[in-house]
This record gives structure tokens, sequence and C-alpha cells, in this order.
């Protein structure tokens, strides 16, 4: 199952307008999406969980979650992150 996220090609379109990624349209960048919605939530249930680690190591986590979603997200877009104005 993982030689399937190896592949190579984009999972996800780009912005018509603007900057970054819109939407996944491969199956591999909806599971992208998914894990990280899932990681977010489970960070934030975690940091209101009557202080089971500190606010600080939940914003760190949060901040390095985004960062490793963000390097994927970039890597997978197709015709890669640039302006697109109108």
């Amino acid at each position: 199952m993982l030689h399937l996220f190896l592949e190579e090609g984009p999972w996800f379109r780009a912005k018509r307008f603007g900057y970054g990624a819109g939407l996944p349209f491969k199956w591999q960048g909806w599971v992208v999406l998914g894990f990280y919605a899932l990681a977010m939530t489970g960070l934030g249930l975690l940091a209101d969980n009557d202080k089971a680690i500190p606010t600080f190591v939940t914003v760190a986590l949060m901040l390095i979650v985004t960062g490793i979603f963000t390097i994927i997200v970039r890597n997978h877009t197709e015709g890669g992150w640039k302006w697109r104005g109108l």
C-alpha cells in the first residue's frame, strides 16, 4: 500500500487565482488532507484535556505537522506554487 503513496504525479490542483494549492483530485491527496485534519483535531483535544501536556508543546507539534503537510502539498501540486492572477 505504501508504494501507492510514492507514485509520481500531482495530487492537488493549483489554485486558479492567488498562490498555493486547491483541493485534492486524487485519493492520496484526500488521505493526506484527512490525516492532517485528524492530527489537528487530536492535538486540539489533547491540549484541552486538563493540561495533559503544556500548551507550548501542543502549539509546537501543530506547527511541525502543518509544516510537513505544507511540504507534501507543495511537492504534489500540479504546476507548482506560483502567483496566478487575473
